[in-house]
């Protein structure tokens, strides 16, 4: 993952955009009612579908292994808390996309902190120890 401020302003526009979408999606297609854990296994697969879309134009601007897997996680969050959610209440289109953007947000703090402890600390040119 890039660390520079255009990638990480891609990184959060990008995952909450997708979340969004897939929100606004879910909130307009499931009611309450449904089966949770049905709703859950479509909603999760309408968050890969969105991602897979969005993906195109979003990898000539951020890279294509640095938005896949990050909005690919963030849309099946999304659409599984999203969807879950609205089997139990009805949710508006504007509520539906603002909860699915927190989530998106919420599950790429979870990629950039998973990715920052898999690599480890990091030599610096320097010499100093700058990782985590």
């Amino acid at each position: 993952m890039d660390f520079r401020p255009f990638f990480i302003i891609g990184d959060l526009i990008s995952n909450g955009l997708v979340g969004a979408v897939v929100g606004l999606l879910c909130a307009l297609t499931v009611g309450v009612g449904w089966p949770m854990f049905v709703v859950m296994i479509l909603a999760m697969l309408l968050g890969m579908l969105v991602a897979l879309v969005l993906f195109f134009p979003l990898s000539i601007f951020f890279g294509a292994m640095e938005v896949m897997l990050p909005t690919m996680f963030s849309g099946m969050i999304s659409g599984m808390v999203v969807g879950m959610w609205c089997t139990m209440v009805a949710l508006s289109p504007g509520s539906g996309a603002f909860l699915g953007a927190i989530c998106a947000l919420a599950s790429l703090m979870i990629v950039w902190v998973l990715n920052k402890r898999l690599q480890g600390p990091q030599l610096c040119v320097d010499g100093g120890d700058h990782g985590g």
